[in-house]
């Protein structure tokens, strides 16, 4: 591990994003196996290298997702967590989806909501898109508490939404959207 910052797309005063690399699944699968108390029942990270490579494999050559580990630059470059923008949607509704975690030796630091700030610069910045929605089930209160504080707005609720952990969960619907530029093709 180290602190390069070339190595990453985005930084900020305690974290910088990269990309995955299917190099980090030693450390990745590490820290989601000692996480596995507190993601559960929100969230099932790959915890075994194998699944860490399907994983990251379909982060990194999926267009339609981008893939960002989320890493303290205080620690040399230690994976703290991750955000992804799943489902993207180019055209006229350039949009994604959100899904992140923050690992246990990180939880509860703000490298999350830093790195979440960065996401939304990249998404709303380089990647042109105009909207990204957090679909986060009602009993998350951490997960609705980061994207608050991040600016989403609470637009809906839809039952039996998502298939995890053996059951359709239902999921309030967090969105934000890109801030107001001029179109210069206007």
């Amino acid at each position: 591990m180290s602190d390069d910052l070339d190595a990453y797309l985005a930084v900020g005063p305690r974290v910088g994003l990269r990309p995955f690399s299917l190099d980090d699944a030693e450390e990745f699968t590490a820290r989601a196996r000692e996480s596995r108390e507190l993601h559960r029942p929100w969230l099932f990270p790959p915890c075994t290298a194998e699944a860490y490579a399907a994983y990251a494999g379909a982060l990194i050559e999926d267009p339609a997702r981008a893939g960002f580990l989320v890493c303290e630059r205080a620690d040399g470059g230690g994976i703290a967590g991750f955000v992804n923008i799943n489902n993207i949607v180019r055209g006229a509704f350039r949009s994604g989806a959100l899904g992140y975690g923050a690992f246990a030796h990180a939880a509860g630091r703000g490298l999350l909501t830093e790195a979440l700030g960065l996401v939304l610069e990249h998404a709303f910045g380089p990647l042109e898109l105009h909207r990204l929605e957090a679909n986060i089930q009602p009993g998350n209160a951490a997960s609705r508490a980061l994207v608050r504080r991040a600016g989403f707005r609470l637009e809906g609720f839809s039952p039996a939404m998502l298939h995890i952990d053996g059951a359709w969960r239902d999921h309030e619907r967090w969105a934000i959207t890109a801030p107001d530029r001029t179109d210069a093709c206007s």
